[in-house]
């Protein structure tokens, strides 16, 4: 399907597709506001977890090239990349494992039921409104993949009367970049679409290579393949969303994102990769009283590929994620809130591997207590799935906070989180385990915060251990239930004002550990255990600058710990100039030192770059 497609999709697939979140779109526009870490609008001072935001303006002000680039760095985050834009880049959250973490667009689950990874490399920044980062087992409320936890994006919102929006970007490496966008609101009805291109000759994404004939039983190393080539990527996408309010009792929206990528690589069995990720939903929502709210989302997620081998077919795979939730929030007393809810999903794969099943459904029930007393809060979770594959799975959480003094916060809390077996693990020809169990977590949490006149801090710590990690059984030569892992540290975020300086700034304490098998003792691999970003800047009137600093320490990319990976310190400078007040140029350079280093053993980082963006948004 090519994106000219896309309204035809929207329409033949509404009746099946929406997303779990019913009205994100008016919670977003407040930022003091999340709905991810508990499934209703909470205000980020008044939640028990950890969570992070990252809005428009911030996006802006970073200027980031991409979701990976975004998030780097950033409190519990670590990633590893497979050679610059575009290329596969996976996740660590608290140290678990990359398909630990739950990925949502606009509510709707998204992530490969094949391989259980989310495509952060394919979705645009140009059309991303905000980001709401969860840290900590979320499972009680969202199932399965919640153990490290949850990430939701949420794609441009408009405020009221007609948003015009255009950007133009030049950069290194033939980097360019265009967007451009309108939309609004009157009275109750509101719409909008978006769209951006994107085009990278990129780098060598990897200087491994191939088999020695003249060493006896050499297979290579890295991707096994000499291309000493540029790797070069690039996505066209676009973002689509509609709906109304009628008054305070009624409300409904639809909202469709497509991204297309054309990704090149290097490898011996693949390297071209025609990518599509693609979020079609729809919301309502039925506010009877002040008291009773009832909700009905259903989506759908695609992520699809189709492969290639020096322009040779290679294989493909095309799945899907339908969901559906129906969810009623209830206020028993003041400061009390009871949520119920129903999930359902199902996931399908359609590939030319020949998989001994194809699809499985997930049935699941939860319930939400959420209460404060005086200077007190407590919330408990209860979340029971019934998988086609595996036995049902009930997991569970809870929290409490106490505000003392001035601005000060302690928290408390415990959670279980489940992962279910990907297909690949489950059915993969000779390769698969369809005897494999879900992988479980316990994890126990304390916070302390202070909220600063101009001074505002958090430091989280964590003790976490995943049981039944699915690794490969050399005595079956198939993947099975053998491994446990105990992760525990901890993570500091700092907001100030400084001499007219904003300083946001985080740093994270990670010791991961693999506790049985036949690496017990060792590492878990391709996550660092320390790390910090610091974000700086300052405007002068109608100028502003900024820097961002990452550092990450060394990592191991086996489970063996024989290939260790050196640790690393980028720096990025910018500055933006409104010459207009509805124009902004804005600069970067990035890897200012021009750093050589590598998250994934073998695989490349681009060096230094110069970024160049015109910015159009009528005020």
């Amino acid at each position: 399907m090519h994106l000219k497609s896309l309204p035809l999709a929207v329409a033949a697939v509404l009746a099946v597709s929406a997303t779990p979140q019913v009205r994100a779109q008016q919670a977003i526009e407040l930022d003091e506001i999340v709905v991810t870490a508990n499934r209703t609008a909470v205000s980020v001072d008044d939640t028990l977890v950890p969570v992070e935001v990252i809005d428009r303006a911030a996006i802006e002000r970073s200027q980031a090239r991409d979701l990976v680039d975004l998030l780097r760095g950033r409190a519990g985050i670590s990633i590893a990349n497979q050679g610059g834009a575009g290329k596969l880049s996976t996740l660590f959250m608290r140290g678990s494992e990359s398909d630990h973490v739950l990925v949502l667009v606009d509510g709707v689950r998204i992530g490969s039921p094949t391989s259980g990874l989310a495509s952060f490399q394919d979705l645009p920044l140009a059309l991303i409104e905000r980001i709401e980062v969860v840290r900590g087992p979320r499972s009680s409320l969202y199932g399965s993949e919640a153990i490290g936890g949850v990430i939701q994006i949420f794609t441009r919102r408009d405020r009221e009367g007609l948003n015009l929006r255009a950007s133009a970007t030049a950069g290194s490496n033939d980097y360019t970049e265009g967007s451009a966008g309108i939309g609004g609101r009157k009275g109750g009805a509101w719409f909008g679409i978006d769209t951006a291109y994107s085009s990278t000759d990129g780098i060598d994404a990897c200087r491994g290579r191939g088999p020695d004939p003249s060493i006896p039983f050499d297979f290579g190393a890295g991707c096994f393949a000499d291309e000493p080539d540029r790797d070069g990527y690039r996505n066209a996408s676009v973002s689509a969303r509609a709906g109304f309010d009628a008054g305070e009792t009624f409300a409904f929206g639809v909202h469709a994102l497509r991204a297309e990528g054309r990704n090149e690589y290097d490898g011996s069995f693949q390297n071209l990769s025609k990518v599509t990720q693609q979020v079609l939903g729809a919301n309502a929502r039925w506010t009877p009283s002040d008291v009773a709210a009832l909700s009905l989302t259903i989506g759908r997620n695609t992520d699809a590929s189709d492969n290639y081998l020096d322009g040779a077919d290679a294989g493909y795979f095309d799945t899907d994620r339908d969901s559906a939730t129906l969810q009623g929030d209830f206020t028993l007393a003041r400061d009390q809130l009871l949520s119920v809810g129903l999930d359902w999903l199902r996931d399908r794969v359609d590939s030319d591997v020949d998989y001994d099943e194809t699809s499985r459904d997930n049935r699941a029930a939860f319930v939400q207590y959420r209460a404060s007393f005086g200077r007190q809060s407590f919330e408990a979770s209860l979340r029971r799935d019934d998988n086609e594959q595996f036995d049902g799975h009930t997991t569970g959480s809870v929290a409490w906070g106490l505000g003392f003094g001035k601005g000060w916060r302690l928290t408390a809390g415990y959670g279980s989180a489940f992962k279910a077996p990907t297909f690949n693990e489950l059915y993969y020809p000779f390769f698969g385990n369809p005897g494999l169990r879900p992988e479980e977590s316990r994890t126990w949490e304390l916070g302390l915060a202070h909220d600063g006149d101009t001074l505002d801090w958090r430091i989280d710590a964590f003790s976490t251990r995943v049981d039944d990690l699915i690794a490969y059984d050399a005595s079956i030569f198939l993947p099975n239930n053998i491994d446990e892992a105990r992760l525990r540290g901890a993570e500091i975020g700092v907001e100030a004002e400084l001499l007219g300086w904003t300083l946001d700034a985080s740093a994270s304490f990670v010791d991961s550990e693999n506790r049985k098998g036949f690496h017990a003792g060792n590492e878990l691999p391709r996550r660092a255990g320390r790390s910090a970003r610091i974000d700086l800047d300052r405007a002068f009137g109608d100028l502003r600058l900024g820097m961002t600093g990452v550092a990450e320490g060394g990592r191991y990319d086996d489970l063996a710990n024989s290939v260790r990976v050196g640790g690393h310190a980028t720096f990025d400078l910018r500055a933006e100039y409104a010459f207009h007040p509805d124009w902004t140029v804005q600069a970067r350079i990035a890897n200012l030192f021009d750093r050589e280093y590598e998250t994934v053993a073998w695989y490349n980082r681009p060096g230094r770059e110069w970024f160049l963006t015109l910015r159009y948004a009528p005020r």
